[in-house]
């Protein structure tokens, strides 16, 4: 079996430019089959770019892309065969029920209408919603229409379900609920899931991630593996004399600090070590101590000189233009 075969998603160089624009620059992506795979990166870093040729409503002006063993230019209806797809933004019609939306989409697909009606009970109930499928999906919560966009791309049994940032909009309550669904759905019928987020928390659900920005990846690993690259914990420290904890701290300890209103902040390879070591040997009260350990964000900062939540400046991408649209 060939490395294209045996990956849910294969891409070798693949790029998209936009005039002298690059949004996608030199992708490299060998996913597994079975996996939940994420892109995590900033609007306008080009996550909904790279989704959308690998769904092949984009052509690529580089590189080539395989999904499902298949490749996305010259074989693009066999890659629309093996997969489903949950846009970021819903196109739910609001006007129909939850049972006709999911039969709409499976006529459209030329599922035979006896096997249309097994498959679309079957899909409301994986997702929870049997009990409201004749209620018109205008009354649906945001949780309830997201679910019933996952039982849509579901519907015809894809290899590779692409959810293009599956819980934007939503609370946390109701985010946990859709990633107790996905993981279900995942371990019950063994489907590959690749996600675009820019949520710390959601990209924490994965097996494995790549951390894109400015249209190329910066690097990828599971989100353990990308912490432990970092390997340096965060230390707040609140004392009697900040100002004078920083200077012990740089002087005593040889690490940098600084003084800010919620206390002094340091980074260090071993957080919990050092705050009884320093309590014993600074002769100035601590308050208090927090010890946090490396996070996606810290990640994102070591590899892109910035946080994840930090705002864009400058020009307005192709992905930032399609949001605002």
């Amino acid at each position: 079996m060939t490395v294209v075969e045996e990956c849910a998603v294969r891409t070798v160089d693949l790029g998209k430019t936009y005039g002298d624009a690059p949004a996608v620059v030199g992708l490299d992506l060998a996913v597994p089959r079975g996996v939940t795979f994420g892109f995590l990166g900033p609007n306008g870093a080009g996550k909904t770019t790279t989704i959308s040729m690998l769904c092949t409503l984009l052509r690529p002006t580089a590189g080539r892309a395989f999904v499902g063993g298949c490749d996305v230019v010259a074989e693009p209806h066999a890659v629309r065969e093996r997969i489903g797809l949950v846009f970021q933004e819903t196109t739910l019609d609001l006007d129909l029920t939850a049972r006709e939306a999911l039969r709409f989409h499976a006529e459209l697909f030329g599922v035979p209408w006896r096997e249309s009606r097994r498959t679309v009970a079957a899909m409301l109930d994986l997702v929870g919603l049997t009990a409201c499928r004749d209620r018109p999906v205008r009354e649906f919560s945001g949780g309830m229409r997201r679910r019933l966009e996952i039982a849509r791309g579901l519907l015809t049994a894809p290899q590779v379900l692409f959810l293009d940032e599956p819980t934007t909009g939503l609370d946390p309550q109701t985010r946990t609920v859709i990633w107790e669904h996905l993981h279900r759905l995942r371990e019950e019928r063994g489907i590959t899931l690749f996600l675009t987020t820019h949520h710390l928390e959601e990209a924490e659900h994965c097996d494995r991630l790549a951390i894109i920005d400015d249209g190329q990846v910066e690097v990828e690993g599971s989100p353990a593996e990308l912490k432990a690259e970092v390997a340096r914990d965060t230390v707040l420290l609140r004392t009697r004399d900040d100002a004078d904890a920083v200077r012990l701290v740089r002087e005593r300890f040889g690490l940098e600090a600084s003084a800010g209103p919620d206390g002094v902040r340091l980074s260090v390879a071993d957080g919990a070590a050092f705050v009884p070591k320093f309590c014993a040997e600074a002769g100035i009260p601590v308050l208090s101590a927090t010890v946090t350990p490396p996070s996606l964000d810290d990640v994102f900062l070591h590899h892109t000189g910035r946080t994840i939540r930090t705002e864009r400046s400058g020009p307005l991408t192709v992905d930032d233009v399609g949001r605002r649209r």
